[in-house]
């Protein structure tokens, strides 16, 4: 196109040339000219060459806000964006399943829809990670830790890629009459396809005009940001104004200029028999500026079917000429060549395959895009892909004198300019599967760190509340890191969010980590002189609508504990609960620390009953109020407004396990309601499984697990392995409300039909390997 256009002007200024110069010879005064001849030599004096801008390099009539792109006066496209799922690391059975369903994902398209996938790698555009390092200082006395945690992000970034930004898109093509037709087409291909994806567990979604601008825009100004939305695009004013880089120069044949860079456009060529399907894997490792485009158009079945055929019979008719020439040359008719005998055998199998195994036929053809700020920067990068595509025997060939149309097709519009391609079966296109690891980072100002993706060493970033569950577990063997794991989140949590975050420590191992952030340790024990009140209540207890009727079944469950045996009798929950309103009336009226009632008041109020039961329950009360177990008769003394709190329980006996436990829960239900509708709390449970073993502290976990969410709270339960949880009968009722698993290494007898229970009971988003 571009060598058209150079051509076109050339001649038009040689023949302008020309014609001034034969009349410069002549008599102008004896010349005679016609009328007609006057204008038509008047009209090619004044013409002037068609001026070529660098807008007519880009191939489309217009971009509608929709996502809609017209391409021609009959040509439309639209593109879909698709994120990244477990591949490489997956299981066999698992690649497998895979690699079909993604097979089978080919064969739903029909030749009427041309398809292309675009593999986008850029340094320098990944403004995401670069977003995740500003966090801002504080003024809190923490601000040089969080100097020191955006340094270590930053050399963390280094040993991945994530300064090099990677995005996946599919873009489809229909060929239709006017734009209402192509739009309903669309419509329906794209439902198609999203519920295609889903079915892969592939995370996918439609981009509309302004994102599919902003993706040209990028790749064709790699050095600059975009500015554009369509309120401002004025009247007959095209899209491409806002997206093309300066210039254009596609005068070097092996490579063209573009802005201030250098690209050059190369067609990958299929040599080997067989294909790895780490292949596009190894070339989208490559941490330098690579788009890769496959173009795939279907054929008609019948049509395949037929065209293998007649290259069967042409085969069979060389086979019966080279029989001939064997005869006439005396030697054995049987003997043929080996390249027609593997020809005839490829053939008949492809032939089968179309026949009997639900293959297809594909026309694909693949274009790779790189560019740099110099010839030699360019150079090398299409050294290191050549070197990966001669490794499995295969090609990299520059597009010499086609520069123009292979940006053209390399870019996600649905439009292929090149007529490089290979016919391909279902299984063989498949190969190229755009799947190696999903990339665990979401976008958010609280996105917490969590380690490197074991695959592409890129940075684990997650957001718990933007789950639809925060809850969360955390497995792993001794010495995995399990604690570790959870003391970078605690920390990363304090420096970066304003949640609070409370710990339940069995075994006094997070007190250095709350003493540094100036939090507070409680020892809850019967010799501690850190006291907390059971009978403690906010006004904005459980829902808040009615505080006591909540902290009453809290109450209960503490005096199932005390009771022991088969728990309370009716009559005696009618006694507690008529005595509740009593104990708890002077604190309502003025709600002060000094009115809050304690266990005493409980205990006197029981004692002054009528019924027999109310003094049962007063004397069986009695060892927990003037007992040796009287440490939860006390008001609290602690300072419970701590950003960070730690509930020690190191010392606590087993008498007071039980109760000590249920206590602390119902402090972490009060200081949620506190915060609630105003920040999170993080609530961390160490050795989570003892807390299921008994039926008042699990039936409470599960609570917790149940309403939290709607009150700002993320619990997070810490324990060994997945055998240990599923111990407990409640345990199904934990699993389906996590969303958020942070798994480590696990023993061996765990990685059985429990380790299989476990993945298929939950819900889970996120696994951390």
């Amino acid at each position: 196109m571009q060598n058209k256009r150079r051509l076109q002007t050339i001649m038009l200024k040689k023949n302008k040339r020309a014609l001034k110069r034969r009349l410069q010879e002549k008599d102008h005064s004896k010349l005679t000219v016609s009328k007609a001849s006057k204008g038509f030599l008047t009209s090619v004096l004044k013409k002037e060459p068609k001026r070529y801008t660098v807008e007519d390099t880009l191939p489309y009539i217009r971009l509608l806000k929709n996502g809609i792109c017209q391409l021609d006066e009959r040509h439309f496209s639209k593109t879909i964006s698709f994120q990244d799922i477990n591949y490489q690391l997956a299981l066999d059975e698992d690649r497998d399943l895979i690699f079909n369903q993604f097979a089978n994902f080919l064969n739903s398209f029909d030749p009427s829809v041309a398809i292309e996938f675009s593999y986008i790698n850029q340094i320098g555009r990944n403004e995401e990670v670069q977003a995740s390092m500003q966090i801002p200082d504080q003024h809190d006395g923490f601000d040089a830790l969080r100097l020191e945690f955006r340094e270590m992000l930053k050399s963390q970034i280094v040993k991945g890629n994530n300064g090099l930004k990677k995005a996946k898109y599919i873009s489809f093509t229909v060929e239709a009459d006017n734009l209402e037709q192509a739009s309903a087409m669309l419509e329906r291909l794209e439902i198609d396809i999203l519920s295609g994806f889903k079915n892969m567990g592939v995370r996918a979604e439609s981009l509309n005009g302004e994102e599919r601008l902003k993706i040209l825009h990028d790749m064709l100004n790699p050095d600059k940001n975009f500015s554009f939305s369509y309120k401002d695009l004025k009247k007959k004013e095209s899209t491409k104004s806002y997206i093309v880089p300066d210039m254009f120069n596609f005068t070097p044949n092996r490579y063209f200029k573009f802005g201030k860079f250098i690209g050059a456009t190369s067609h990958f060529q299929i040599l080997a028999s067989e294909l790895s399907d780490r292949m596009l894997s190894e070339f989208l490792d490559i941490d330098d500026n690579i788009t890769v485009s496959f173009h795939i158009q279907a054929i008609d079945q019948s049509e395949a079917i037929k065209m293998v055929k007649r290259k069967n019979t042409d085969l069979d008719k060389m086979r019966i000429e080279e029989n001939k020439k064997a005869v006439r040359s005396g030697y054995d008719m049987d003997i043929l060549p080996s390249d027609l005998v593997t020809y005839g055998e490829d053939v008949k199998s492809l032939l089968k395959d179309l026949q009997t195994r639900d293959e297809r036929m594909f026309v694909v053809s693949i274009v790779f895009f790189n560019f740099g700020k110099t010839v030699q920067k360019l150079e090398n990068t299409i050294a290191k892909i050549s070197s990966i595509a001669n490794k499995h025997n295969c090609k990299i060939k520059r597009l010499d004198h086609a520069q123009e149309q292979g940006l053209v097709s390399v870019l996600p519009l649905g439009l292929n300019q090149m007529e490089i391609n290979r016919s391909l079966t279902s299984s063989s296109t498949a190969v190229f599967i755009p799947f190696t690891t999903e990339e665990l980072f979401i976008n958010s100002e609280n996105s917490l760190y969590y380690g490197l993706n074991a695959l592409s060493h890129n940075l684990i970033m997650a957001d718990r509340k933007k789950l639809k569950n925060p809850n969360g577990l955390i497995l792993g063997t001794p010495g995995s890191g399990k604690s570790f794991s959870a003391k970078r989140e605690m920390a990363n949590a304090i420096l970066i969010t304003n949640d609070d975050v409370i710990i339940c420590d069995p075994e006094g191992e997070y007190g250095n980590l709350v003493k540094q952030f100036h939090g507070e340790v409680i020892k809850v024990s019967s010799k501690s002189k850190d006291y907390l009140n059971p009978l403690d209540i906010n006004m904005n207890y459980g829902d808040g609508d009615a505080p006591l009727k909540d902290k009453a079944n809290f109450i209960m469950s503490m005096l199932e504990l005390v009771v022991g045996g088969s728990g309370l009798t009716a009559e005696e929950k009618s006694v507690i609960d008529r005595c509740l309103p009593k104990i708890y009336e002077k604190y309502f009226e003025n709600p002060c620390a000094e009115n809050m009632p304690i266990l005493q008041d409980l205990y006197d109020m029981l004692k002054g009953q009528e019924e027999k039961v109310g003094k049962k329950l007063a004397t069986e009360m009695e060892i927990y109020v003037s007992g040796s177990l009287n440490v939860f008769n006390h008001r609290s003394n602690v300072d419970l407004n701590k950003k960070l709190l730690c509930f020690d329980i190191k010392e606590l006996g087993s008498q007071l396990k039980k109760i000590g436990m249920l206590v602390i829960q119902d402090q972490v239900w009060n200081k949620v309601s506190l915060n609630r509708g105003n920040k999170a709390t993080r609530y961390y449970i160490d050795e989570f499984h003892l807390l299921l073993k008994e039926e008042q502290t699990a039936s409470y976990s599960v609570e917790i697990w149940k309403r939290f969410r709607k009150w700002g709270g993320i619990p997070t339960g810490i324990t060994q392995n997945v055998k240990d949880l599923l111990m407990s009968k409640e345990i199904e009722n934990i699993f389906d409300n996590t969303d958020f698993v942070l798994m480590l290494n696990q023993a061996s007898g765990d990685f059985s039909e429990e380790t299989e229970n476990f993945c298929t009971a939950t819900s889970l988003c996120h696994e951390f390997q």
